[in-house]
């Protein structure tokens, strides 16, 4: 899906932190948690905030390029591994590892992580239909063909009437 998609869903800074921590609060029961991963760079911002609800304090990040110009996604690239010491966390299986996301679309990065670390618990903010097979736990549902605008990728500008866009 791309930015010119008629369906927008634009996230404020206040939404996506309370969405964030309705992902903590789900992500609780799930835990404990020994360490985090997130996927870069959009699963940052939500990691840091899940990591703080949940008190962990051991961060990895896997860095994986999909959206090369934020309009049409394209070959998946592993730009940065995880860490040895996190794969071998479980049993080499990521048992205890949790792995987050700003969202899942396709359900193709996740998929590669979860190659990484079968066991470990998968989590976004927010998914789409394609996606949501492949994690365990995420706070909103979006129609395939919805753009999510994140807070980080915008600036305050004039938004024009649902009407005044649709046709009839």
């Amino acid at each position: 899906m791309s930015p010119t998609s008629p369906k927008a869903f634009p996230v404020s800074w206040d939404q996506f932190h309370r969405d964030c921590r309705a992902l903590a609060w789900r992500l609780a029961a799930a835990g404990p948690f020994e360490a985090i991963v997130c996927i870069t760079r959009g699963g940052l911002v939500p990691a840091a905030i899940v990591a703080r609800e949940l008190d962990v304090r051991l961060i990895e990040s896997v860095c994986i390029a999909s959206y090369h110009d934020y309009k049409n996604q394209g070959e998946l690239q592993v730009l940065k591994d995880i860490a040895p010491a996190i794969k071998a966390l479980g049993d080499g299986t990521g048992k205890g590892v949790l792995v987050i996301d700003d969202l899942t679309d396709t359900g193709k990065t996740a998929k590669i992580v979860r190659d990484m670390l079968p066991n470990a618990h998968f989590a976004a903010v927010y998914a789409k239909p394609a996606g949501r097979p492949i994690i365990d736990t995420f706070v909103t549902e979006v129609s395939q063909d919805t753009w999510i605008y994140f807070p980080w990728d915008m600036g305050l500008a004039y938004q024009a009437p649902i009407r005044e866009g649709s046709a009839g």
